[in-house]
């Protein structure tokens, strides 16, 4: 199975996040999993797909030009797919993954989460994202989705497109 993983690119943050990413990248490759992500040779992405490829693992990144010419790609990538830019990343990972999960992250985070769950509910594909959350790092994400399902702002229900859960509950 090919799982994305959507995560910060930050080297100064949190070292739980760190170890989460371990976790699930350790999960990822114990369970002869593919991950694809960003690629990138920092911060969360460097640590899943360091994990990943210790555990037995494979690795595709998906690289936009720019990070490939600052010369920021891990070596951890196995299969490099060039890319021009995060709207180009985004729609190569979706289209090459069977499952998503989030790591905590910034801007880009949300935006790939927030793309992922859109495409589902409009019925692009029936896939989820599955926020991580650690140490509570999503719950604001979290009441503000379920502010707008109370305002009837989403279609269905939220748990058709985005469920939540910690890193010791990954059972597949």
């Amino acid at each position: 199975m090919n799982i994305a993983v959507f995560c910060s690119a930050n080297n100064n943050i949190d070292s739980n996040y760190f170890r989460a990413a371990e976790e699930l990248g350790r999960w990822i490759g114990e369970n002869g999993h593919t991950l694809v992500y960003g690629g990138a040779n920092s911060g969360l992405m460097e640590c899943i797909g360091k994990a990943v490829h210790e555990a037995g693992g494979r690795t595709i990144g998906v690289i936009p030009r720019i990070l490939e010419e600052g010369r920021r790609v891990s070596d951890y990538v196995d299969v490099e797919i060039p890319c021009e830019d995060l709207t180009d990343r985004k729609a190569l990972i979706m289209e090459r993954s069977d499952e998503f999960y989030a790591l905590p992250g910034g801007i880009g985070t949300i935006d790939e989460i927030f793309t992922v769950a859109a495409s589902a509910s409009i019925g692009y594909h029936h896939k989820k994202v599955t926020l991580i959350n650690v140490e509570g790092f999503w719950d604001s994400l979290i009441a503000l989705l379920d502010d707008l399902l109370k305002k009837d702002m989403l279609r269905g229900s939220l748990s058709d497109y985005i469920e939540v859960k910690t890193i010791g509950n990954l059972k597949k």
